[in-house]
């Protein structure tokens, strides 16, 4: 009773008080505040399992990170700068590039204008150990010829279906239709993994999940990682919040709390 935690669940968090089970929840460490603690959760275990469960992430590899100034993104290069010499290629618009450099990213990739893959390989001819990849559709399908030999796909969202403020049908039918297919018998002939990875169904994979906050409460007190907060909305401005998301204004994280800062408060009331 009275102890600070983190909360991991994977609905209902947009609330003043939520009930969750004890075992969905993780103690802060010490001199994290909570806006660090509402950021931790989803991107970083999301970012560290697919890196190195999944991705077996070593010296010397090189990964491509698409949406590298959102959440999972921040995560995922903090995550690759604790292993030695490791070459990042991020995928952001143009106005993030001098942040991603700043974070350690090698080669940060303006997707509007450039082709992405084209570019990778005029730095890495034979193309990246590990692409991250949150987009879905045909981009599944450029991450995998992207792949070097022994190389691993981890496919996590399909952003590509959120075409803007209203649903475009023709737009979700044409990644649903362009979304990779390949056989177990195809990748015999590739020697490349593809690997899928949701955090909302790791529901019963307590103690996994557990051994993996533990290492991220460790890096963290460590200063190895720090989650990166773009901006933080008091409730009754999430459709602002939101819009910050889908307008791709946002370096880092934004948090909802439920109300304004004290110190906006404190000037209102002088």
């Amino acid at each position: 009773v009275g102890d600070k935690v983190m909360v991991l669940a994977r609905s209902g968090l947009w609330q003043e008080v939520v009930n969750v089970p004890a075992s969905q929840t993780f103690l802060m460490p010490e001199g994290m505040s909570f806006e660090e603690a509402a950021a931790l959760l989803v991107n970083y275990i999301t970012a560290y399992m697919i890196l190195f469960d999944f991705g077996n992430l070593r010296p010397n590899q090189s990964v491509l990170i698409h949406m590298a100034a959102g959440g999972v993104g921040t995560a995922a290069i903090q995550l690759c700068k604790t292993v030695e010499n490791v070459t990042i290629f991020g995928t952001a618009s143009a106005s993030k590039h001098e942040s991603l450099k700043e974070s350690g990213v090698s080669h940060p990739i303006d997707y509007r204008t450039m082709d992405y893959a084209e570019e990778v390989r005029k730095i890495s001819p034979k193309g990246v150990d590990i692409v991250l990849d949150p987009l879905g559709g045909s981009d599944t399908s450029k991450a995998f010829n992207l792949l070097k030999p022994m190389g691993k796909l981890i496919t996590y969202g399909v952003a590509n279906l959120l075409t803007g403020q209203k649903k475009n049908l023709m737009a979700m039918a044409k990644t649903w239709w362009n979304q990779f297919s390949i056989s177990a018998l195809q990748l015999l002939h590739h020697n490349k993994a593809v690997c899928g990875y949701h955090l909302g169904y790791m529901d019963e994979e307590v103690e996994l999940v557990r051994g993996v906050v533990a290492k991220l409460v460790n890096l963290y007190s460590q200063g190895k990682i720090k989650p990166k907060i773009d901006s933080v909305w008091p409730f009754d401005q999430v459709a602002d919040a939101m819009r910050q998301m889908q307008e791709k204004k946002n370096v880092g994280k934004v948090i909802l709390v439920p109300e304004a800062p004290k110190e906006e408060s404190k000037k209102e009331e002088n």
